[in-house]
């Protein structure tokens, strides 16, 4: 039997802005190329997931996050390698510049509705799957 590891702590931000969710399209070059995320990376060792999501949608897009609240939390296996995603919902900060792909190859603003048309991660399908279960009432809190 292989080893089995813990899965790996990640983050995600859904961050909600006039209706619409900010994607962001994975480089070709990395793991799932081109694929569409909810941006996020993954949470160092001793780091808040809270404060681990604000340094990389920072580092990954230029911009600075406010959170409001945290999804449901799950465990999505990729192969042998097992992920525990932990998705918040959050907003631009106030005077925050936009969000630019420094670590991407685009952004994109999608309306809940819409987001079938990405070809997303798999590991955000669940989030998806959160959002259209919210409906209307996922933007409105």
């Amino acid at each position: 039997m292989p080893p089995v590891f813990p899965p790996i702590p990640v983050v995600c931000a859904v961050i909600a802005r006039d209706g619409r969710l900010l994607l962001a399209q994975r480089p070709a070059h990395k793991h799932l190329p081109l694929k569409w995320e909810f941006p996020g990376g993954k949470v160092e060792p001793g780091e808040q997931p809270e404060a681990a999501l604000v340094r990389e949608i920072l580092e990954e897009l230029g911009c600075a996050l406010e959170i409001d609240r945290a999804l449901l939390r799950f465990v999505h296996h990729y192969g042998p390698v097992a992920i525990e995603m932990r998705p918040f919902v959050g907003r631009l900060a106030a005077g925050s510049p936009e969000p630019q792909p420094h670590e991407h190859v685009a952004v994109a603003w999608a309306r809940p509705d819409e987001l079938h048309e990405y070809d997303l991660a798999a590991a955000d399908l669940p989030v998806v799957c959160q959002i259209l279960q919210a409906g209307a009432a996922f933007l409105a809190n």
